[in-house]
This record gives structure tokens, C-alpha cells and sequence, in this order.
């Protein structure tokens, strides 16, 4: 049994070269030889030799062992979308005999560039450079750079790996929110929580002095005037916690260009909050997104992708309250499809006391927000609403 294994991985390794042309000519050929020697014809005989002769010429074409050195360089394996990303690939010849012209084969994403390889000398070198276009948001996977050695029907193809492929983030364009999201993002440092402690910002009173209280909180004014220790007692105060969810449900949004001013929202609002250094979580689909730095934000932003089953718009505030039960500030982002009354009534699991803005995105639509205590109903046709409307609904 390991013998005929070992037969048949030798034949496959053999025949993988050949195409799908190749088999097809090598079929018509057997036919054509033994045909005509079967009937006496002396012609198919003879197309059926040419046929041959052509598939080993082919073959010889791609025998040899080509010696290259290769590298792929990006300039940047970060861009935004509308950008072009621009790349190189170097291909050295290391040996010191003269090799035959080949082909350079490219992935990129789901297609493919070629690049025509000329004649390389001993250490000699050659550069392609390339642009990739990009519409949309997206991780592209490019290379590995593959040397293809063959004819050039493509009745044999030889193709050698020599690159790992490299991963290109296509980041959405974002907007600047600056001031506008101060409101709706600022800071809650300093704002009472109702539980006491013995250490913090904000001080509360004063209460007899116990063992093992920490002596630099002693009152000596108070000491002094009721004659017993007096140590002082706090307020614990809080910082914001900005939670961000995103529905990737394409249910909830008129087109895909509309999920896409969604995302590029989220984003926007979760790359302001690092930079101000606020505590932010970003979810979407079903995971938790990195949000320790913003690149890295973007990154897995750029790697989205719609789903059916991803949590729907009308269950964000649920998923909010699970996944970040210490926000102080919930910001919910789907499309036009949501009816507002239905975004409206999910907003209750929201916890008591959460600062709540449900933001529906209607490419092409009026910019709109309305604010009712804690909870703002808002509405942007396009992403660059979103500064404009962060304020309103800030101001309510």
C-alpha cells in the first residue's frame, strides 16, 4: 500500500506541471496515433506525433532549476480606502549560469498579476513595481510571489513558491471628531459613584481612626480639636467607559454602502476615544475588537465582514450590557432599516444610568438628532454628519 502511495504521489508530482490544455492534448494525441495505426490512416498518425513533439517541447521548457532570490515590499501594509498601495518585487539571480526568461505570478486578493521575467544573468537582478488599487474596505492577501517556468500555449506550467504572502489593511476612511464627541465621550472623572472608600479624589468625611488605616489620611486639625485620631473618608469616583457596537447585519442596511458608512462610524468615534486616552470597547459581529492602540483598532476593523447571524441592531443594547456591564456610555450604530421605535424600545437593557445614543445611518438622508434624557435617537446620510450630529446630540 505505501508503495503504490509513494507511485502515485511520484505521478502526481510528475503531472502537476501539466495543464489542463496540456491533458487535454495528450489525450487527443494517444487517440490520434493509436486510431489511425488501428485504421491504416496515415494522417491522424501524423497530427497525433505533432501533438507529441509539442507537449515535449513543452515540457523541456520548463525543466531546470531556476536559482532566484525574491523579495515582495510593500511601502505600506496600512492604507486607507480610495488609496493605492504600492509595492516591489525583486528577483536576483544567485547562481552563476545565465537563466532562461520566465514569468512572475502575483496574488493579489482574489486575482492575479503577471509580471514577463527577461533572461537574467549571473547575480544579475530584476524589479517589478505595482499598484493596487483599493474601493474597499478590506484585508488583501498578497503573494506569494510564485516564478513561472513553461511554454507559451501554456500546455506546461511549472510554478515555484518563493515569498510568504503579506497581508495589506485597507482601513475606512474616518473623520476627526475633535470637540464634537465631548460631550457624548467626555471624561466622568470625578463624578460620584455613591460607594465609599478610603482612598480616592473625592473626599467624603471624616470617621474615627481604626488599626491598619492608612496614617497619612489622618485629619490633624480634627485630631487636635476632638482630642481622639480623625482620619478622612472618600467617595469612589469613576472615568468613562465608552462601549461601541456595530450591527454587520445586512438585514438592517438598504446596501452595502451603507454598512460601510456604519463601520467607518464606529470606527470614527472608537479612534477618537484612544487618542483622548478613554477607556472604549468596540464590538461587532460577535467578537471584541482590539481597541489598545488605534492602527490595530483599524486593522480589525479592515478585516469586518457582513453576516447573517452577526448580532442585529435591535439586539446591540443586550450585547452591551453583557460584554461591557461598566460602560458609562453606550453608542449602538445600524443602518436605515431599523425602525426607530424598535431601537428606541431595545435601549431599556441598556443599565440605568447610561448614557445611550442609537445612531441609524440612511446614506443620502437628512442628518437628524433628538435627545430625551439619557437615551439620543440620531440619524447621519453621510459619514461626515457624524461631527455635526455627535454635538447636537451632546447638547440635546
Amino acid at each position: 500500500m505505501r508503495a503504490a502511495a509513494a507511485v502515485r504521489g511520484a505521478v502526481g508530482r510528475v503531472l502537476a506541471p501539466v495543464t489542463g490544455l496540456g491533458r487535454v492534448l495528450a489525450v487527443a494525441a494517444a487517440a490520434l496515433v493509436l486510431g489511425g495505426r488501428h485504421l491504416g490512416w496515415v494522417e491522424p498518425v501524423v497530427v497525433g506525433t505533432a501533438l507529441g513533439g509539442a507537449l515535449v517541447a513543452a515540457a523541456l521548457l520548463a525543466v531546470g532549476r531556476s536559482t532566484y532570490a525574491v523579495d515582495l515590499e510593500m511601502s505600506d501594509r496600512r492604507v486607507v480606502v480610495g488609496e493605492r498601495a504600492v509595492g516591489r518585487i525583486v528577483v536576483r539571480n544567485t547562481s552563476r549560469r545565465r537563466l532562461l526568461p520566465a514569468h512572475v505570478e502575483l496574488p493579489v486578493g482574489r486575482g492575479s498579476a503577471d509580471f514577463p521575467l527577461p533572461a537574467l544573468g549571473p547575480l544579475a537582478e530584476h524589479d517589478e513595481v505595482f499598484a493596487i488599487p483599493t474601493t474597499r474596505r478590506a484585508v488583501v492577501v498578497v503573494g506569494p510571489v510564485r516564478s513561472v517556468r513553461g511554454d507559451s500555449f501554456g500546455i506546461v506550467r511549472r510554478r515555484v513558491r518563493w515569498t510568504d504572502p503579506v497581508e495589506l489593511y485597507v482601513h475606512p476612511r474616518i473623520v476627526g471628531l475633535g470637540g464634537a464627541a465631548a460631550g457624548v465621550l467626555r471624561d466622568l472623572e470625578g463624578q460620584a459613584t455613591r460607594v465609599i472608600s478610603d482612598s480616592d479624589l473625592s473626599f467624603h468625611a471624616l470617621r474615627d481612626y481604626a488599626a491598619g488605616d492608612d496614617r497619612r489620611h489622618i485629619h490633624w486639625r480634627s485630631t487636635a480639636r476632638t482630642g481622639r485620631l480623625m482620619v478622612r473618608q472618600f467617595e469612589d469616583t469613576r472615568r468613562s467607559h465608552t462601549a461601541v457596537a456595530v450591527s454587520l447585519a445586512p438585514a438592517d442596511y438598504a446596501d452595502a454602502d451603507e454598512l460601510e458608512v456604519a463601520v467607518a462610524a464606529a470606527a470614527s468615534v472608537v479612534a477618537q476615544a484612544i487618542r483622548e486616552e478613554r477607556a472604549v470597547t468596540l464590538l461587532a459581529g460577535h467578537a471584541r475588537l482590539r481597541t489598545d492602540t488605534a492602527a490595530r483598532m483599524l486593522d480589525d476593523v479592515a478585516a469586518l465582514e457582513p453576516s447573517d447571524d452577526a448580532t442585529a441592531g435591535t439586539a446591540l443594547a443586550g450585547w452591551v450590557a453583557r460584554e461591557v456591564p461598566d460602560a458609562t456610555v453606550a453608542i449602538l450604530v445600524t443602518g436605515s432599516v431599523c425602525a426607530p421605535a424598535d431601537l428606541r424600545a431595545s435601549a431599556v437593557h441598556v443599565p440605568a444610568g447610561v448614557r445611550t445614543l442609537v445612531l441609524g445611518v440612511a446614506r443620502g438622508g437628512e442628518a437628524e438628532a433628538a435627545t430625551n434624557d439619557r437615551l439620543s435617537l440620531a440619524r447621519i446620510g453621510a459619514l461626515t454628519d457624524l461631527p455635526r450630529i455627535l454635538r447636537r446630540a451632546a447638547v440635546g
